[in-house]
């Protein structure tokens, strides 16, 4: 008899803010694709995450700690609020007990949908060609939203970032780039998204002969720096700088 494997899915749904149906089951064998999945979901967002999880068997309730971790990533990039919905008592239940206080559950979307409402952030966008100028035209993107934001102290370090990350997308991938700038209450966000999976990863030296300052000097200017997978396609490679 051939064994039963467990298999977990995640639906998109019309939302004021990115919300999705989770729906399978929750064990060891699905934990890590349905991290994956909300991941991906998350990264894509841009005022919230709220996930319905009344179709999802929660076979290990230990597991439902993937929950808290999606929560913990979302909050670094896209810096979003995370909720999950349900109105089943047995998985409330077990959420109260074994999820992270910071993981909020609502009884349905209209109540998760209104307290995950906040005032817009301030976003720029701009798609880039690939040709021997893109960096320079990513910079002074960046440096003229920063300029018009009135935040011209993050414009040198907001373009360091953005070139390093522009200049590593050129090397290492042959897709269509996307600059994102993001004005949040904590900082400012940059990112570069772009068709490969492949994810932006430290170089442990830097010849000198690299064009590209380093994502070790990325690291070294801003707060929190990542990638992330995008449910889309693509990744995203995102770094948040302080506010002085």
């Amino acid at each position: 008899m051939l064994a039963r494997h467990s298999s977990v899915w995640l639906i998109p749904r019309h939302g004021t803010v990115a919300t999705a149906s989770v729906g399978g089951v929750l064990d060891r064998t699905t934990y890590s694709r349905l991290r994956d999945r909300l991941l991906e979901f998350a990264a894509d967002a841009r005022d919230g995450v709220v996930i319905d999880i009344d179709r999802l068997e929660l076979r290990d309730p230990a597991l439902v700690r993937v929950f808290a971790l999606v929560a913990l990533r979302a909050g670094d990039w896209p810096a979003v609020p995370f909720a999950l919905v349900t109105d089943r008592p047995e998985q409330r239940a077990v959420l109260a007990a074994r999820a992270d206080r910071n993981v909020p559950v609502y009884r349905d979307h209209a109540a998760a949908e209104a307290a995950l409402a906040r005032p817009s952030r301030r976003r720029a966008g701009k798609a880039l060609d690939r040709s021997p100028r893109t960096s320079v035209r990513a910079r002074g993107f960046v440096e003229g939203v920063c300029a018009e934001w009135l935040v011209p102290e993050l414009a040198e370090d907001a373009a360091l970032v953005a070139t390093e990350f522009v200049e590593n997308a050129l090397r290492h991938t042959d897709s269509a780039l996307r600059l994102r700038v993001e004005l949040r209450r904590d900082g400012l966000g940059v990112s570069v998204s772009d068709g490969s999976e492949r994810p932006a990863v430290l170089r442990e030296g830097l010849d000198v002969l690299e064009t590209g300052l380093g994502l070790r000097l990325v690291s070294k200017v801003a707060k929190r720096w990542g990638s992330s997978r995008l449910r889309s396609g693509g990744k995203v490679v995102w770094a948040v700088l302080a506010r002085r």
